[in-house]
């Protein structure tokens, strides 16, 4: 049950994170005013990305992959979901939290959407590279 949910809620996740890259670069590149929808659209990407790796640590957790670690360096595939997905998405987590912060402590509305815009979107080239994408679409 665990991996199904950390899979539906990955799709929920994924979108939202392209949206708020989307919307953080726009912003920047119109030179908008950073308005209270821009700044819930950053702050329900940092929680619903937060509550993925929740699900996410929960699931590694009861997984065949965390029990049978010692012969994660033999197949790529076990390798993929053991050990560099896990990383891969702590870290993407790590950039939009520390995203999230810089941008609140930025003056002007250009450097708010330039930060959520530099981080966030490295986070999601980060999720990007290690999602199971065989596993995605069968």
């Amino acid at each position: 049950m665990m991996k199904t949910i950390h899979s539906y809620w990955a799709y929920i996740a994924l979108a939202i994170l392209i949206i708020a890259c989307v919307n953080a670069i726009v912003g920047y590149t119109s030179k908008k005013e950073f308005k209270n929808k821009d700044l819930r659209i950053s702050l329900f990407t940092l929680i619903v990305m937060h509550i993925q790796l929740l699900i996410g640590l929960g699931w590694y957790f009861m997984s065949p992959w965390y029990k049978s670690m010692k012969e994660v360096g033999i197949d790529a595939s076990n390798r993929l979901m053991a050990v560099e997905h896990p990383i891969f998405m702590i870290v993407a987590i790590i950039l939009i939290t520390m995203g999230w912060s810089k941008h609140k402590k930025k003056a002007t509305d250009t450097e708010k959407f330039k930060t959520i815009a530099l981080f966030y979107s490295l986070a999601l080239l980060l999720v990007l590279s290690r999602i199971p994408w065989t596993q995605w679409f069968n």
